[in-house]
Order: C-alpha cells, then sequence, then structure tokens
C-alpha cells in the first residue's frame, strides 16, 4: 500500500481538479498568429511555415525547400459565402462541428469551428491544419477539404469529409459490440491509417479512442481530430508532454516519460477491446488518479478466451503490452493473423454500418437539406444560381409544360427562364413557392427522390409549411447512398399548372 499511496503521491501534481491535465509545453516558441487589416489570418510555425487563412480559403505557404510533394506549397479554395450551415453535429472542449453543404459542388461537409483568439486552441487548430495539409486524402484518414476564416466570429472553419456513420463510439451504443469480422476489416483500414502517420509523416496522433474513429454509410472507418498530434522528425524521436484523454493513454505516458509511436498502438488496442466486448477493461468511474493507477498496476487486460478467437486474444495482447518496445508497429500488425484470417471473407461493411442507424431518417434528413438548399439556390443570387447547372449530368431530363429539356445546359437555360420569369419586373412582383407537402424516397441505387408540392405566392423567400418531409417507399432504403461528391445527380422534372399554382417534383 505504500508504494501505490507513494506512486498516488507523483500522479497526483499531472492532474488538477479544477483544470484537468496539463498539457505541458507543446506551443513551438515562434508558433503564433497574425491578423491582417485585410482579414487574414496568419498562422505562424516555425518548423511548418505559414498557413493564410480568410474568407476565400486558406494557402499554405512552406519555411523550407523540399521536393515532397505533400510539404510544397498549396492552396484549397473554399469560401465562407459558399456554405450553407445545416445545425451541429456534436462539440468539444475545443471546438464545435457543423454539418454543411458547400454551394459550388453540392458536397455534403463537416465544418469543425474553432476559435482562434484562445492560446490552447489556436496550437491544436495549427497542429490539424498542419496534419490535413500533410495527408489531405489518405485511406483510413478522414479528407480535408479546405479551411476559411469568419472575421465576424473570430473563427477559422476546416471543411472535413462527413461521416454520416458517426464514430465507433455511436455504434456500440446501439450494438454494445462489433462482430470481430467487421472489426477486424474496420482495423485493417485504421491501420493502414496509422502507418502513414507514424511511418511517412512522423505524426503521433495521442488521442486514439473510439469517438475518433469515424466511419461512413459506404462502410469506410477513418481517424479523425489530430489537433493534439505530435510532429516528429523521424521515427527513433519521442515525445514528452502530457496530453490526449487520459482512459486510452499507454503506461509509459501516464508515468510522464518520453514516448512515441506505441502509445497510439496501445490505445488502438484499448479501442478494440472495448468495441469488440462491449465493456472497457478498467474501472473509469473513480476518478482519473484510480484508472491510471490501474493502468500502471494492473495486468494488461485481455478477452475472454474462451468467448473470443486467439487471433483476436493475440492482437490485444501485443496492443497492450506493458512495455513500450514489445508492441508491433501499425505497419506490423497489418501481417497479424487477426487481419488476414478475414481478408478472404465476404464481409460488407456498409451493410453492417447501414443496419445499425435508421435509413429511412437518414433520407428524410438528407431530402430535407437538399429541399432547402435547392430552393436558397432557385430564389438566391445570381452568383449562387450558377451552381445550380452541377445538379444535372448529361442523362438528366427536365419536363416544364409539356417541354422536355435535357442535359445540364439545356435544364439550366430552361430553370433560368422559369426563374426570371417568376422574378418579375419588380421586387414586389417576385413569386415565390410555398412547400406544402414535401415527399422523398429512395431512388435507383444511389440517391433519393423528392418530391415537392404547393403553390406560388407573391413574397421574397420560399416558404416550407405541413408535417415536414415524409417517406414514401421504403423498399429501396437500403441502397441509399448520401454521397453527393461521388454521385452525378439524376433525372428532374417541374411541372406546373400555371403562376399561382403548381407542383415542383425532382430526383436528387
Amino acid at each position: 500500500m505504500a508504494g501505490l499511496e507513494e506512486l498516488k503521491k507523483k500522479l497526483v501534481p499531472l492532474f488538477d481538479a479544477e483544470k484537468g491535465f496539463s498539457s505541458g509545453s507543446t506551443m513551438d516558441p515562434s508558433d503564433s498568429y497574425m491578423l491582417s487589416d485585410g482579414g487574414t489570418v496568419n498562422l505562424l510555425s516555425r518548423s511548418y511555415g505559414v498557413y493564410n487563412i480568410n474568407e476565400l480559403g486558406l494557402q499554405k505557404c512552406t519555411s523550407r525547400v523540399t521536393n515532397d510533394v505533400d510539404e510544397r506549397e498549396r492552396t484549397y479554395r473554399c469560401a465562407s459565402h459558399e456554405m450553407r450551415i445545416f445545425g451541429a453535429i456534436g462539440s468539444g472542449a475545443s471546438s464545435v462541428v457543423q454539418r454543411a453543404i458547400h454551394i459550388p459542388t453540392h458536397r455534403i461537409i463537416a465544418l469543425k469551428k474553432i476559435n482562434i483568439f484562445e492560446k490552447e486552441k489556436r496550437q491544436q487548430l495549427l497542429t490539424e491544419i498542419r496534419t490535413l495539409c500533410e495527408a489531405p486524402c489518405y485511406q483510413g484518414l478522414v479528407e480535408f477539404y479546405g479551411a476559411f476564416y469568419t472575421p465576424d466570429s473570430g473563427q477559422i472553419s476546416i471543411a472535413l469529409e462527413y461521416m454520416d456513420g458517426g464514430s465507433l463510439a455511436d455504434v456500440i451504443k446501439r450494438q454494445r459490440c462489433i462482430p470481430e469480422a467487421v472489426l477486424s476489416l474496420m482495423v485493417q483500414k485504421l491501420l493502414q491509417g496509422l502507418s502513414y502517420l507514424h511511418g511517412v509523416r512522423y505524426l503521433v496522433h495521442r488521442d486514439i479512442k473510439p469517438a475518433n474513429l469515424l466511419v461512413n454509410l459506404k462502410g469506410e472507418p477513418k481517424i479523425t481530430d489530430f489537433g493534439i498530434s505530435a510532429g516528429l522528425e523521424n521515427s527513433m524521436a519521442m515525445c514528452a508532454t502530457f496530453v490526449g484523454t487520459v482512459t486510452y493513454m499507454s503506461p509509459e505516458r501516464i508515468r510522464n516519460e518520453s514516448y512515441s509511436y506505441p502509445a497510439d498502438i496501445w490505445s488502438l488496442g484499448l479501442a478494440l477491446f472495448e468495441c469488440g466486448t462491449g465493456e472497457f477493461p478498467y474501472t473509469a468511474n473513480e476518478g482519473p488518479v484510480n484508472l491510471m493507477l490501474q493502468i500502471l498496476e494492473d495486468p494488461s487486460p485481455s478477452p475472454p478466451k474462451h468467448i473470443f478467437s486467439p487471433e483476436f486474444c493475440s492482437f490485444i495482447e501485443a496492443c497492450l503490452q506493458k512495455d513500450a518496445d514489445a508492441r508491433p508497429t501499425a505497419e506490423q500488425l497489418l501481417s497479424h493473423p487477426f487481419i488476414t484470417k478475414y481478408e478472404n471473407a465476404k464481409v460488407d461493411l456498409a451493410a453492417f454500418v447501414r443496419s445499425i442507424f435508421d435509413p429511412t431518417q437518414r433520407m428524410k434528413d438528407l431530402a430535407d437539406m437538399l429541399a432547402v438548399h435547392y430552393y436558397l439556390l432557385f430564389d438566391g443570387s445570381d452568383e449562387l444560381w450558377q451552381s445550380a447547372k452541377s445538379f444535372y449530368n448529361e442523362s438528366s431530363t427536365f419536363s416544364f409544360s409539356g417541354k422536355e429539356s435535357t442535359g445540364p445546359d439545356d435544364i439550366f437555360k430552361t430553370l433560368s427562364n422559369i426563374r426570371s420569369t417568376l422574378a418579375g419586373e419588380w421586387p414586389s412582383e417576385k413569386l415565390v413557392h410555398v412547400v406544402e407537402k414535401l415527399q422523398c424516397r429512395a431512388h435507383g441505387e444511389d440517391g433519393v427522390a423528392i418530391r415537392v408540392s404547393g403553390s406560388f405566392i407573391v413574397g421574397n423567400q420560399f416558404l416550407i409549411c405541413g408535417d415536414g418531409i415524409q417517406a414514401e417507399d421504403n423498399s429501396l432504403l437500403w441502397t441509399l447512398e448520401i454521397s453527393l461528391a461521388d454521385t452525378p445527380l439524376p433525372n428532374k422534372s417541374f411541372t406546373s399548372s400555371n403562376k399561382k399554382g403548381g407542383e415542383l417534383n425532382y430526383f436528387c
């Protein structure tokens, strides 16, 4: 007991009941920011150059000559006025995440908003942007589309891939545990991303946990939240800071020792244990100090061998070695029997993810967003209206008053004429649509059909009234795909008896 009390005294200074865990000194001495009169934020890093961010997007300017394609200067066009916000997805200690549509591409994205005037959040922002810029599109990592600054709020928004299946934490809340075969294929993808972070980008994530492992309805798992990742100069370098979620923290980090990539392997092992068994292996409700003592003093947890396969148990045991040097690398784990065992198994990850979530509600959410988005384009500025053309592809058809238009150019011309007619010659004559009924159903293998009906009135902007959006035939819901970035938007049709009353039917 005396030994435990002594250890507890050593751990207590690391934790402040009022402030939480000390983040240590992770700030590059010359990491800072400047705000120009023109509304551009310059995030400065002595090690990684300058990131210029304004309302139109982000430009990365490197501070050193390099032949590495991923480290060269690059520009991300992602403007604040091109975003249509549809409410919050979630929030954390340093950010709020909102769902949005990028108007020019009609892509549904996640916007992560961070205040630049708080020093700690600014450092996390710089770290996350640097990591995402260096790995903008790699398997197993959430895709990065760009960032922009909003002067009125003092926030920088990071545009990320929208993972419509939520996190693995969400999955196990609904289904308690994930079958081994499904987990094996998911972890394989995550290991590929982690191997890239460790072996190519020399980054330690430092916050691997189920909540930061996301999945989409295609069944693709990806790592997110790089705000506290640490860059190392080479594969042998070590970190010496105390940040991250203590629940999944490795023994060497709890002891405040130098650590490196094996710390992420420990965290992945604990996350996998929890997802596979449905239980976190330590008692986490008696305070962080007691949790840390368990991790340091108790034997490493192992799944029940009479319930789980030898391959799964072996994988967990390899990740949860107390000795960091004894843990395999992410690259080595890709050849572990638990990963190779199911490589040829016909496991449908997309079907698994979709079986957990209500596809009808997902379809209704999507249809609601697209209907509002389409009408705001129709009633909006001429500049934004130009984006409506990309709703259509060459096989799209559009019917109005008995005349059929085909292809994006022809349809856009017809719609523009209708739009001009409804606008009238004076603002007081503008006709807008009153949506009285909104219906949706699955369309083909990868779309959603939306039917809007109502009447026209004189006004400034469309109105939606009634009981909200209603789902029709559910027989094809399991084939619903809501990634607009990958799906050309097919047939749309509009029919109207006259300017005073009509019905709008379109398929997205």
